[in-house]
Order: structure tokens, then sequence, then C-alpha cells
């Protein structure tokens, strides 16, 4: 599937493809980012799914839309969730106080204030006998009983009790548990392979994994624990961002350079801010202006720009003069904001 990139013109959204040819012409006050295929456009206050030839499924329109996973997305009817398929049909009845995303063929969904597990059917599989779940990971899932949180198989048996203030879906072999709010890591027995000792901050991916490695915070500074049950880098920095394709920006001494997953320093911190690793670039900050370095820490792409986001795709959105510009992996400006 093509990707499609979101571009805007006198306040209006559309997309273009890799090459810089529009698909769907700029006509919408909001719209989000295709995913699986589709994306969400909001037509008179509501939103509506829309494929990637532009087409728009009007058979209803939605409060919210969920992204599509398993041929199936969430939306919301007045104060209600269903599913719709992949032609905007609505295939399982809104009649949920909440739902979640499909995930191996299940989906969390409430209903009368207590959640279990539906099937593409709309059938609760799993009995709503708890106060809250995650999705499945893996052939576990998180449930919570009690006030308390452990996980669940899909027949909806305890595999691992509860005992912990909450608990996100497994992620390989490991998944977060939280007591006293602070983060650690169980394995699929239930035992603690990282006892939980790392706080949450606002803004960040804690206990997400990328690249194996996930952010950690402990008594003011920022280290990286690893998806095997590891402190691969003890906490040592002022800031630090995820991990992508092997390297991951740290700040030391309000300067921005980037590590291994070892914790040693690959590329220098001499940049005044900067962002992850993709399609083999970053972008940087320097002397007031944006560009891309490569894994070696060489200019790619010169500091030109007045904001920046990661590349995806084989392009990335700058920003100069308050008008969006996608350019290519060499600099070149692919589309731009009239």
């Amino acid at each position: 599937m093509k990707p499609l990139f979101k571009i805007r013109d006198k306040s209006y959204y559309g997309f273009i493809d890799a090459t810089g040819s529009v698909v769907v012409e700029p006509q919408y006050l909001e719209a989000g980012d295709y995913h699986n295929g589709f994306t969400q456009v909001r037509l008179n206050g509501m939103w509506v799914p829309m494929d990637a030839l532009g087409r728009l499924f009007l058979k209803k329109m939605y409060r919210s839309i969920g992204p599509y996973e398993g041929g199936l997305a969430r939306v919301q009817v007045v104060h209600h969730w269903g599913f719709i398929d992949a032609r905007g049909n609505e295939v399982i009845q809104a009649i949920f106080d909440n739902a979640g995303d499909f995930s191996e063929g299940l989906a969390v969904a409430t209903f009368d204030g207590q959640t279990g597990f539906i099937d593409v059917d709309g059938k609760f599989v799993i009995r709503p006998d708890f106060e809250a779940a995650g999705g499945f990971r893996g052939g576990l899932a998180p449930a919570a009983l009690n006030g308390m949180w452990g996980y669940v198989d899909k027949k909806g048996a305890w595999v691992i009790e509860p005992q912990w203030d909450n608990a996100r879906p497994f992620e390989g072999q490991v998944a977060v548990v939280v007591r006293d709010e602070r983060w650690g890591l169980v394995n699929r027995k239930g035992e603690a392979v990282v006892p939980p000792q790392f706080s949450f901050v606002q803004g960040h991916s804690h206990g997400e994994f990328f690249n194996g490695m996930a952010l950690a915070f402990a008594d003011g500074k920022y280290g990286f624990v690893s998806q095997d049950g590891r402190v691969a880098i003890e906490p040592m920095f002022d800031l630090a961002g995820d991990f992508g394709e092997g390297l991951a920006l740290v700040e030391i001494n309000g300067a921005y350079g980037y590590v291994d997953p070892t914790g040693r320093l690959a590329i220098m911190p001499k940049y005044e801010d900067a962002g992850v690793f993709s399609d083999g670039l970053a972008q940087v900050r320097s002397n007031g202006r944006w560009g891309y370095i490569d894994t070696e820490g060489k200019f790619a792409i010169t500091p030109l720009a007045d904001a920046a986001t990661p590349f995806r795709d084989g392009l990335a959105l700058v920003v100069n003069e308050g008008k969006w510009q996608y350019i290519d992996r060499f600099g070149g400006i692919v589309w731009k904001e009239v």
C-alpha cells in the first residue's frame, strides 16, 4: 500500500503520494493520518472514514473514529461505540460504553459498566466481568478486578493473578506493570524482571519499546531498559528520546547527541535540539535552524528549516516561514505550500 502524506493549502487539508502528486485535493478543515489504508476527515463537526483513493464512506457520520485494525475500526455514535468494516458498514452495533481496537481477533468492550472481550461478530467471548482491560498480545491481555491488575488468557482465565495498580499489554516477552506510581517489567510467568522503580513523565513514552529499548526515568535522570529485562543504560542523562535505528538522542549539559544501546556516545552532543532517527536520518537544530544528519553524525541536509519532523517513507515535513514543505532524503523539495 503506497504511503500518503497530509498537505495543507489555505487551512484546508489533503494528501499527496511519495512523488508529490496530489491524490486528495486540499478540501477538509480537519483530517487524520493514514493508517492501514484509511484516515478520517471532519465534515459538519462529525468524522467520516476515507480510503486511500480519497473516497468518503458517507453512510453515517461519527463523533469519533479509531484506526482500522483487523479490518475493523471502532466508531462512536452519540455516547456509545460500535465497529465499521472496510466499506464503512456498521457491522457491530454501537451499544458499548467504550471499546478498544481489535488485536488478535478480540477487542476490549465495556457494557453496563463491566468490561470483557468481543469477537468480530460483536459477541462477548470473554464475559464482561472485569473493571477494565487492555489488548491481547501473544495470547495474554491485562485486566483489572477489585482495583488490581493481572493478565488473562483468551478463555478469560487468570494466568497471572491481579497484584498491580496498573498493567499494560505485553511487548514481546515482557510487560509494564505499575505499583505505587512506579513502573517495572514482568515476564509471561508474572515474575518481576525489573521491579517497579521508574517514574512516569508526562509527554514521554515510558515503558514502550523502540528497537528493543524503553526510556526509563529515575531520580531526575533518563536511561534505558532493554526488552530482555535489563537496565541497559543507567539513568544518567538530563533528557533522552526513544531509540530509532540503533541510536537514541540524549542531552548532556544542554547539548544533544546520540548513544548506542550500550550507552556509548555515538554522536557527540553538539546540537541545540534533536529528533529520532528514521530512514537513516535525524532532524537536528544548529544555529537556530533545522537540518538532518546521518548515523555517522554528518549533515545530509543542511540546516535551513524553521521546524522539521522525522522522515517517513522517504519524505519529511519541514516548515519555513509558516509554510509546509515535503523534502526527500537529499533535501529536494517534493511539494510545498503556496
